[in-house]
């Protein structure tokens, strides 16, 4: 980004300048913004919504009224459709080698199961990280109980995430029938090295989910030889609450992969109702049952944004906002007993930055309620902040952070309900 080498981060005016010379800025017109004044640093979580989409939902619900089943015809390739603009947009990928179906949790269990099916007979343990994202250790955990495979937890740095050299430690012995990790940490947003992970867990194979990286960060699957990954949409991806996440498999690999869920989506000529299951060829094979149509049009056009703008600009604009966070958590947070929970090198990082105190809860409950900032809290002590670089502004992140320390300087936190609520 440029203007990056002489700076005061903490004046007011040194971001006023950033956005001036943002050539992203235009972006954020694109987007619902109901309260100006709201610091939205939670879309690592939940995205803001495009105008585009709202106009593009109003246009289906009138083509659902008029046309009703005869719809199908245009609607039916939804799924490979937004699975190629996916592809291109967002992961570095190959038309043909994602489709956009089910949960990020529903796609894990498939390609798993799948990637486990092709493993020699003598394989003891899957692999994933202690810090990984809860839903893909549950289903990890599931896999192995259901085949009688050890669930082998590496116990990585907190901060920087699993490292080559854990890798290659935990698949040492040669038993390792498949390695699952996340790009970017959920907690730290610490960056993994996708292409050193992949030659240390060799000969297992690797399954990677990219949900809090595609969007954010180059993904670049096909530079860095990934065969299997999965996502969601609804983060940097901005397609709304629930959306359908979506599933990639290298082309040279989707012969010997099996849907381990056979549904008629993923059947050869599916309205003939064939009595025998006869899978598709290709990356469909993997969808299962009647795709959600009003979502899968949300990805398509929170892709198309994405697309607009350009992972590599996006990726600058992203190291630039927490770039700033850093400086800004120095300057003002660690003289107030914060600690930073991510990498502090670019290179290192996500798209989000967390900050640690021991009263980061009732901390994240006082920005919501009295500073107007939202982030999220995740357990035990970390403040999650999360600019999305399609419409959050530098003079967010810098009237954020002012916010954040005011608010603890004049304890506001300490007068606040600190009772837990059920989404943090």
């Amino acid at each position: 980004m440029p203007g990056m080498t002489e700076h005061d981060p903490t004046a007011r005016a040194y971001a006023v300048r950033l956005d001036r010379e943002d050539p992203l800025a235009s972006f954020r017109e694109r987007f619902v913004i109901d309260d100006p004044e709201l610091v939205y640093l939670d879309g690592n979580s939940l995205g803001r919504l495009p105008l585009a989409t709202r106009d593009r939902i109003e246009r289906l619900t009138a083509q659902w009224g008029s046309e009703l089943a005869a719809a199908w015809d245009s609607w039916l390739d939804a799924p490979a459709r937004v699975g190629d603009a996916l592809a291109e947009a967002a992961l570095g990928a190959r038309p043909g080698e994602a489709i956009a179906c089910d949960s990020t949790t529903v796609n894990l269990f498939k390609l798993a199961s799948a990637a486990l099916e092709l493993a020699p007979p003598d394989v003891r343990a899957i692999v994933t990280d202690a810090g990984n994202f809860p839903t893909d250790r549950y289903v990890l955990d599931g896999l192995a109980r259901a085949r009688g495979l050890e669930l082998r937890l590496i116990e990585e740095d907190p901060i920087d995430g699993p490292q080559p050299a854990d890798i290659e430690d935990a698949c040492r012995a040669g038993d390792v029938a498949l390695v699952s990790l996340s790009q970017v940490a959920y907690r730290s947003g610490a960056l993994a090295d996708v292409e050193a992970i992949n030659r240390a867990a060799a000969p297992a194979r690797v399954l990677w989910d990219l949900s809090h990286s595609a969007g954010a960060v180059p993904v670049e699957l096909e530079r860095r030889g990934v065969e299997l990954a999965v996502g969601c949409t609804y983060k940097y991806l901005n397609a709304g609450p629930g959306a359908p996440a979506y599933l990639y498999a290298r082309e040279a690999l989707q012969p010997q992969l099996d849907n381990p869920i056979q549904g008629w989506f993923g059947q050869r000529e599916q309205f003939e109702m064939g009595r025998a299951y006869d899978p598709v060829p290709g990356v469909r094979r993997f969808l299962g049952g009647t795709p959600p149509i009003a979502g899968l049009l949300a990805v398509e056009e929170g892709v198309r944004i994405t697309g607009e703008a350009g992972i590599v600009a996006l990726y600058a604009k992203s190291q630039a906002l927490t770039g700033l966070i850093v400086e800004l958590h120095d300057a003002w947070l660690a003289p107030l007993g914060f600690e930073l929970g991510s990498p502090r090198e670019a290179e290192r990082r996500g798209g989000h930055v967390s900050v640690r105190h021991p009263d980061a809860w009732p901390i994240t409950r006082a920005l919501i309620e009295r500073a107007k900032v939202i982030p999220d809290f995740r357990g035990p002590d970390s403040i999650r902040l999360g600019p999305a670089p399609l419409y959050t502004r530098f003079t967010d992140v810098h009237d954020a952070l002012d916010r954040l320390r005011s608010l603890v300087e004049d304890g506001a936190h300490r007068e606040v309900d600190a009772s837990r609520r059920a989404v943090t």
